[in-house]
């Protein structure tokens, strides 16, 4: 695949993608309500004649390229379409319209990049087998990538492989990072509840207080990562919110403490939910009180494969030379629930740089905006991974199912 090409096509496209990536900024939509985006999309496919299938997940679109060399492989790239419950900080002419929500992630440049890749697969398909762009809704806390598999998304779809790109903050824009194994965490939510009578504030001796449970809970919580969990894993356990009380002169009956835990090993999942329930439980006991947990486990870590994260850093490697490409960078505590197609098909997630100057803010702040320079790259990526996958000697044959 002529690398050169790609680069010419994209570049004298970029305007059109800038202008395309402005208007789903200004009309951001979250999660399983990306009706207008969505629609855009299917616009898009259908003005350029690529075969799609809307209605996965709600919102979500399939569309399907197959390529004109003989190939037998499948390959799936998800590109996440909503915005966030938040309100924007930017003044520019394409800042938000839409009270209370912002794209501040940059799903909007992940929806045009994957978009334009499309087009230039369907009008060069230079490879052999079928690339699957998967458009996906609710990434932000929706788990739309497990309601799209539950909508038949890889019996309708089969793919030997899936990918997936984000944009990261930080980095130069034209550098990739990746790495093998876990790259993104489990994200669990739990809630303790520590139980006694209350009482009056003046003769504490006449009931039972879970204000001293609570403080023993605090402190056990947080030593839960420096003594059960081993220094060669990665874990977080961070309190966001404690509900209690209704006066000053009133001991509380019920404490409730929420949480998050940010994990990336099965293993360490397992005994921290098992030891939040045993700290909270031995400090009740202790005051005469009860507790309780409901420990919710939310996505799962994403988890990238040798093989796939090989052709990943390959593919962007012919495009932007080895030295922009880092195959190891550490994992780290955000999540994306991509993790959950990663449970049923060999992939990898790759992160691309969204610029290193300090106005390029991290994700997730309402001075947030995705680089309009990134654009080109990102598609390029998309474009450069086909020609890895399903140009490569094995692309004629697919390797099955995966468990």
């Amino acid at each position: 695949m002529d690398l050169d090409k790609v680069r010419k096509t994209l570049r004298s496209q970029e305007a059109e993608m800038t202008s395309l990536r402005h208007d789903i900024h200004m009309h951001p939509e979250t999660s399983y309500e990306e009706f207008r985006t969505s629609q855009l999309v299917q616009d898009k496919l259908t003005e350029w004649g690529i075969p799609f299938e809307a209605g996965l997940g709600v919102t979500g679109v399939v569309a399907s390229i197959r390529g004109n060399r003989p190939g037998n492989r499948a390959i799936g790239f998800r590109g996440d379409m909503d915005a966030l419950n938040m309100t924007e900080g930017n003044t520019f002419a394409h800042a938000s319209k839409i009270s209370g929500k912002m794209h501040g992630c940059g799903h909007d440049g992940h929806t045009v990049m994957l978009l334009y890749a499309a087009r230039y697969l369907a009008e060069n398909p230079d490879f052999g087998g079928t690339v699957h762009c998967i458009f996906q809704p609710a990434e932000e806390g929706g788990a739309g990538a497990q309601a799209m598999i539950d909508d038949g998304l890889f019996e309708r779809f089969p793919c030997d492989a899936v990918y997936s790109l984000h944009n990261k903050p930080g980095i130069p824009v034209g550098k990739f990072v990746t790495r093998v194994g876990p790259q993104l965490a489990a994200v669990d939510h739990w809630v303790i509840g520590l139980h006694g009578t209350g009482g009056h504030g003046g003769s504490p001796e006449k009931g039972t207080d879970p204000t001293v449970p609570l403080a023993h809970t605090i402190l056990g919580i947080h030593a839960i990562t420096s003594r059960n969990v081993s220094a060669q894993d990665s874990a977080v356990l961070s309190i966001g919110m404690i509900e209690a009380g209704s006066a000053n002169n009133v001991i509380p009956s019920d404490i409730r403490i929420h949480g998050t835990s940010r994990i990336h090993d099965p293993a360490v999942q397992d005994e921290i939910e098992k030891r939040l329930k045993e700290v909270a439980e031995g400090a009740a006991a202790m005051s005469g009180c009860t507790a309780s947990i409901d420990y919710q486990r939310g996505y799962p870590a994403l988890v990238n494969t040798l093989a796939e994260r090989d052709k990943a850093v390959a593919a962007a490697s012919a495009l932007v030379g080895t030295e922009n490409v880092d195959p190891d960078n550490p994992p780290i505590n955000a999540a994306d629930d991509f993790a959950f197609m990663l449970l049923k098909r060999p992939g990898c997630n790759v992160m691309m740089g969204n610029g290193d100057d300090p106005k390029w803010t991290s994700n997730h702040r309402p001075d947030y905006d995705f680089n309009d320079e990134a654009l080109c790259h990102g598609a390029a990526y998309w474009i450069s991974l086909t020609d890895q996958e399903l140009n490569s000697p094995e692309a004629g044959s697919d390797r099955g199912e995966a468990a």
